[in-house]
């Protein structure tokens, strides 16, 4: 049977994860550093751990609202009330999900018509391009740069605006590249948004893991006249070292946050109660870990930058996040051949920045998510490599 002809073309003409196709390359490999996977290396916290495991021992085990437990509703608009600055009802604008991941699926689903466009930022997370492509939608991508820090420019968001677009999606601070974006962008960005009606999809999954402390996180959705047309997506995965609960949440106005939930309702039903459970206790009483973690990450970043930057592979401090976007193309590699070799040849995994988006040809991400001293092992390495180069 000829399969080609039986999957749907959406789906046919997506290619794979840039990321995953890369570390399946690492399965099996002895001796590799990964500077890889964005994923926390600190275990969850305990208490938080603990939650989950009295919640089993209680026998919690059944389905929730379609929503989410109200208690953890409650608990997240008090937490995005008091670090996003922003007011949501707890009881109809709060929706739980399985990740960032099903929240981003099912808003596009719910926003946007077929053909309609949606614009978002390069490099951006290997999802944000399929995920509008399996939405029906035209995906629609603005390259930023490494001289602005990869964050992106009000005016290079006005010049691929058309009568088409529906949505914009935002990410920052930003995988891969760590960027941050300042108010006044942010101001600028929406005020074209408002100008042309645009929704924004604002995915604020690193928001905690920012490193001036003289910068406080500014979201979208807190800016005037944007709470109606932003859809804040969070979760629990980066900050509070919860990958593997995989839990999320939406946050946005009654109607859209009814749409959402329907498709939810369909799909997932809902997330999984000793998840819930545990990202209650998170949220209540979990800020001291999560400032343990942001100074360790802190920590990792300005050692990597600067060894980046010393080994001639010029790389920008990002402002958040957990990852590094030096730039490899003084090597004369492309992104693919600089992260092959250097796996080969020393045994250091990194992901080649073309994963990203086209813009990000000629980079690499490098996750300090990282025990430190595997961070400076494979920094000797690839300095060694860059060396031979």
């Amino acid at each position: 049977m000829d399969y080609s002809q039986k999957i749907a073309r959406q789906i046919a003409s997506i290619p794979r994860s840039g990321i995953r196709d890369f570390f399946e390359l690492v399965q099996g490999r002895e001796g590799v550093i990964s500077l890889g996977v964005g994923e926390p290396d600190f275990t969850t916290p305990w208490h938080i751990r603990e939650a989950a495991i009295y919640a089993l021992e209680k026998g919690h085990t059944s389905y929730t609202s379609n929503l989410g437990l109200p208690a953890l509703r409650k608990s997240i608009a008090r937490y995005v009330s008091e670090f996003f600055h922003v007011e949501y009802d707890a009881l109809t604008e709060v929706l739980v999900t399985v990740g960032v991941s099903e929240a981003i699926d099912i808003a596009l689903r719910a926003l946007v018509n077929p053909g309609e466009e949606v614009i978002y930022h390069e490099p951006c997370y290997v999802s944000y391009s399929p995920s509008i492509a399996m939405a029906y939608a035209v995906p629609v991508g603005v390259h930023t740069r490494k001289r602005d820090g990869f964050s992106l420019k009000p005016e290079e968001l006005a010049k691929v605006i058309t009568p088409k677009s529906r949505v914009l999606m935002l990410n920052f601070p930003t995988n891969p590249t760590g960027a941050t974006a300042t108010r006044e962008d942010l101001e600028g960005i929406a005020k074209l948004c408002i100008e042309h009606d645009l929704m924004v999809l604002t995915d604020e999954i690193y928001s905690e893991l920012r490193y001036d402390a003289t910068e406080e996180h500014v979201s979208i959705a807190s800016l005037p006249g944007m709470k109606e047309r932003c859809v804040l997506l969070h979760g629990f995965s980066k900050a509070f070292a919860m990958t593997g609960f995989r839990l999320g949440y939406a946050c946005a106005p009654q109607p859209i946050t009814e749409a959402m939930m329907k498709i939810h309702q369909y799909s997932m039903l809902c997330a999984p109660i000793m998840s819930q459970m545990a990202a209650i206790e998170a949220l209540e009483n979990g800020a001291p870990e999560v400032a343990k973690m942001r100074d360790a990450y802190h920590q990792r970043r300005d050692f990597l930058v600067k060894r980046l930057n010393q080994m001639g592979l010029e790389c920008h401090s990002p402002g958040g996040a957990f990852y590094t976007f030096p730039d490899i193309r003084p090597t004369g590699l492309s992104s693919k051949d600089f992260a092959m070799r250097l796996l080969e040849e020393e045994g250091v995994a990194a992901v080649p920045g073309s994963a990203f988006g086209v813009s990000g040809e000629g980079f690499l991400r490098c996750c300090y998510a990282t025990a430190f001293d595997d961070l400076k092992l494979a920094m000797d390495k690839m300095e060694r490599f860059v060396g031979r180069l």
